[in-house]
């Protein structure tokens, strides 16, 4: 059995992992737009809101629940 790698073992102690949704708007301020908790859902959450066509950039973040305040 190989060792794991740093980031391996970090993934390992994230608990629950959330899915994040951020925008980034035309004058390059940062928001969160909503939590969820597959990727897949978070995924498709940006894709819907990129399909608007406003000039705001979507992107998908991983997040540990211990760290969340929702």
């Amino acid at each position: 059995m190989e060792p794991l790698s740093d980031a391996a073992m970090r993934d390992a102690e994230t608990p629950d992992p959330v899915w994040t949704v951020w925008r980034q708007d035309d004058n390059g301020n940062q928001y969160e737009v909503s939590r969820h908790d597959s990727r897949a859902d978070a995924e498709s959450a940006a894709a819907t809101l990129e399909a608007r066509g406003h000039k705001q950039t979507y992107w998908v973040a991983r997040r540990s629940r211990r760290h969340s305040t929702k």
